[in-house]
């Protein structure tokens, strides 16, 4: 229900109405606005994070470096589920710097048409989830997979069935019964041609899941498979959030222009470079209800990293929003 704002003993509605005929009234709006939106303050603060390239083991000296970058989030270092010592060495080291681990990545097809490779590669997602359960990460996450038979990512005609979609919710299910994590959630990303491929779709998957240890991990551009969402991709944003927002726990940066040929081809590019609009993406980020990490993936060097990182802070500082 809607509340009338009081101001200087006049109801926002009679504001309004004034407004309307008077030219000075409409320029005294702007002052309206913290009453109507949530302050900055009362954002939460926004983890980013991405890869480091300092060549190092030692968890301390890696949790350091992320914080003289500026990173409050980190991608899980080497490490092994069953090594208690050094699971517990990376948990410690960057729990003193206020350095969550954001994700374990199990980057293999779960659906892959060789059963025999299937097996192995589910093997491998669990024991990447037990590897997040050891560190305390916020989640695993890996791609529901593809039946294309030559690239594991790949589009394939069945990627979009409910054959498909049933395989996927018994991997899930499978995975997440066989490790039982009580601290770390497992997560599948949204692709553009596999599912899901949408806040819809992932919604339907979590609820067929049924698991409290099934969490969401978004991936903006990878959702973007059509022109009306890459136009529209402020709208796709906080759709995804306004969704999924409650099973949210991690989240990747990137950036997409629109190559110009004869078909639809779209490009990742370093955050900024492209189209995706960040001011909704750190908005609906600050909002959420657990700073799920932001972190940059997919580009080449430090200075992509570098340049990528200090597009973000610059929309983040616009927005008045902070960063941890």
């Amino acid at each position: 229900m809607a509340v009338p704002v009081a101001v200087a003993g006049q109801s926002l509605y009679n504001l309004l109405v004034v407004a309307h005929t008077s030219r000075r009234a409409i320029l005294a709006l702007p002052a309206l606005t913290p009453c109507l939106l949530p302050q900055s303050s009362q954002r939460r603060a926004i983890r980013l994070g991405g890869p480091v390239f300092l060549k190092s083991d030692d968890p301390v000296e890696l949790a350091r470096e992320h914080r003289k970058l500026g990173y409050s989030a980190a991608y899980c270092p080497n490490a092994k589920a069953g090594d208690t010592a050094g699971t517990r060495a990376i948990e410690k080291a960057f729990a003193a710097e206020d350095v969550v681990i954001a994700e374990v990545g199990a980057w293999v097809n779960m659906l892959d048409p060789d059963p025999v490779k299937r097996r192995e590669n589910l093997r491998f997602v669990a024991e990447r989830l037990a590897l997040a359960e050891a560190v305390g990460a916020r989640c695993c996450v890996d791609i529901a997979g593809s039946y294309n038979p030559k690239v594991w990512y790949g589009p394939h005609p069945k990627n979009l069935s409910a054959e498909f979609f049933d395989a996927t919710v018994e991997n899930c299910r499978r995975i997440l019964d066989e490790i039982n994590p009580k601290r770390t959630k497992f997560a599948i990303e949204m692709m553009g041609w596999c599912l899901p491929d949408g806040a819809d779709s992932y919604v339907k998957l979590v609820k067929a899941v049924d698991r409290t240890a099934f969490g969401v991990h978004i991936d903006v551009c990878n959702g973007v498979n059509s022109p009306t969402r890459f136009y529209n991709n402020s709208s796709f944003i906080s759709e995804c959030f306004r969704k999924l927002g409650p099973w949210i726990v991690s989240c990747h940066a990137k950036d997409l222009q629109w190559i110009p040929e004869m078909n639809i081809h779209f490009l990742e590019v370093i955050p900024g470079r492209g189209e995706i609009d960040y001011r909704t993406y750190l908005s609906e980020l600050s909002r959420l209800e657990i700073d799920a990490p932001l972190m940059l993936e997919h580009l080449k060097t430090p200075e992509e990293y570098d340049e990528g990182k200090r597009y973000i802070q610059k929309v983040a500082k616009e927005l008045q929003l902070r960063l941890a």
